[in-house]
């Protein structure tokens, strides 16, 4: 079952405003998709965690729409911590979408007990797949990552029906020795952050056309 989400109608727009409802509590959003008008909404924060917390990627909208929807894109605050902004899409479960999810990796790699530096090169991958079936992150294992090689989008291993967009000779991650520079300069590979999370200014949406 899809996690809800209660909306209500946005009936005024523009920076000041979006500040006044994020002071409230609240999560300013747009509603768009299958060729119907955009719609602005807000969202209660508490309400968007929740969902957020449990990797729920589709939602069931209620209140003022009622309506199956993607969470397409979410903005953050510069920690990472209070969801600034979020868009998103009408689906049907059946529905073909592009979404963004986050890398993660799994298991000890044999190149990095040599001495090796394990460098995650794509920290979030765009998949095509039903909106039924979006998932929550791709998990690389690195238990067969020698000294010297690379694991490549075509070595993935995705959820059934998903197909990635990027080219299958991308690297994913890779295990080399690290160069004298690069041996002051390593730091433990970093997992990327929970799914939709982009750090960003809090009017960097309004500068990028939204709210």
């Amino acid at each position: 079952m899809n996690a809800t989400v209660e909306v209500t109608l946005r009936k005024t727009t523009g920076s000041s405003e979006a500040r006044r409802l994020r002071r409230g509590g609240l999560v300013p959003a747009i509603l768009y998709g299958h060729k119907e008008p955009c719609v602005g909404l807000v969202a209660k924060r508490d309400a968007l965690h929740a969902v957020i917390r449990h990797g729920s990627r589709i939602v069931q909208l209620d209140g003022a729409v009622k309506t199956a929807a993607l969470i397409r894109d979410l903005q953050w605050d510069t920690f990472g911590i209070e969801p600034l902004h979020v868009d998103f899409l009408r689906v049907s479960a059946k529905d073909l979408v592009r979404i963004k999810v986050p890398v993660e990796l799994k298991g000890d790699s044999p190149g990095h007990r040599a001495g090796g530096i394990v460098n995650l090169v794509l920290h979030e991958i765009e998949l095509e797949c039903k909106a039924d079936q979006v998932p929550e992150r791709v998990l690389v294992s690195i238990g067969h990552l020698e000294l010297g090689h690379a694991l490549k989008v075509k070595d993935l291993e995705l959820p059934g029906g998903a197909r990635a967009v990027l080219d299958g000779e991308d690297a994913v991650v890779t295990c080399m020795l690290p160069t004298r520079k690069g041996a002051e300069e390593a730091a433990p590979v970093v997992e990327p952050e929970v799914i939709g999370r982009k750090p960003g200014g809090e009017d960097a949406k309004e500068e990028a056309g939204g709210e």
